[in-house]
């Protein structure tokens, strides 16, 4: 059997219809490439050699974290193959990961001057905009399809929290759609000022319709994107992408004071390892500080 076509049917097999649409279609980006790459290739001749070969095909077109995902693909595939008796040997083994210098990238977050800057730049109308979107993601923290899906309903104004139960799918078709696991399902507080914001915009909206999604037209993060580039143009602050007012929100709470676990709660993640892993270079630097304190603690007894 040919190593495209193993592939495929494990997708078949194993992933349709037990990841999400995205993410298969991510897998099926994967065996498009190794059609390109591998066309001929037998799964029981597969080598070190042969499978290190691919990679560093696929290497000479993608940034070295692209490779990481297309190995990371391929070689669960591989060896399931090795499970089933059609390889020996594991010629994923000691793999090297290559790929081309990473391009100039925006910079993740905001600290917390430059983000009032910009919140202060936006242009808050009396109905609901982009604008009030970017508002509400970096007081909220919330992922981008998160508060497409955010209805007037998901507030509680009394006791000044959100609900975040469901995902709005703009990548398909539109629609709600679940979660990204379960540990994204959660309330969360929302600052008194924030209340009294979104309880003026949302009192004459739909109560279980989105907010930010009118007459069933098709939204775009690329259009919400270019609205927060103006806006930072406009505050004289470094350009973020709307996913980077999410690191921003938990940049902040870090620096000031908040516990890993009850940001990892905030964003959702499904445990405390992917918030460690995402701000590292945060922790690293508060443990630095918390260091000092450790010492000035000491040193008074």
């Amino acid at each position: 059997m040919l190593l495209t076509e193993y592939f495929r049917q494990w997708i078949e097999t194993y992933k349709r219809g037990a990841v999400r649409k995205v993410t298969l279609n991510k897998y099926n980006m994967s065996l498009a490439w190794l059609e390109k790459l591998a066309p001929n290739v037998k799964i029981e001749d597969l080598t070190r050699a042969e499978y290190q070969r691919i990679i560093n095909l696929y290497a000479e077109k993608h940034e070295r974290q692209t490779v990481s995902d297309f190995n990371t693909h391929l070689k669960a595939a591989v060896l399931d193959a090795m499970d089933e008796g059609l390889i020996t040997r594991d010629p994923t083994r000691k793999v090297v990961i290559k790929g081309k210098p990473p391009r100039d990238k925006k910079p993740k977050f905001l600290n917390q001057a430059e983000l009032k800057s910009l919140l202060d730049a936006l242009e808050l109308g009396e109905e609901p905009s982009w604008d009030w979107l970017i508002l509400l993601i970096a007081k909220t923290g919330m992922r981008f399809s998160e508060a497409m899906a955010i209805t007037p309903v998901d507030f509680d104004f009394k006791k000044q929290t959100l609900n975040i139960s469901k995902t709005w799918n703009y990548k398909e078709e539109g629609g709600f759609a679940p979660t990204k696991n379960k540990s994204s399902v959660r309330k969360i507080p929302i600052d008194w000022k924030t209340v009294m914001q979104f309880h003026e915009l949302t009192a004459e909206l739909p109560p279980d319709k989105p907010i930010f999604v009118r007459n069933g037209r098709a939204v775009y993060n690329s259009t919400a994107n270019d609205v927060l580039e103006r806006r930072c143009k406009k505050a004289g602050v470094p350009l973020i992408s709307v996913h980077g007012l999410r690191h921003t929100h938990a940049s902040i709470l870090l620096f000031n004071g908040v516990s890993i676990a009850s940001v990892a709660r905030r964003l959702g993640h499904a445990d405390m390892t992917t918030t460690q892993k995402v701000y590292l270079h945060i922790v690293q630097e508060l443990e630095n500080k918390d260091a000092n304190i450790v010492m000035m603690s000491m040193v008074g007894l």
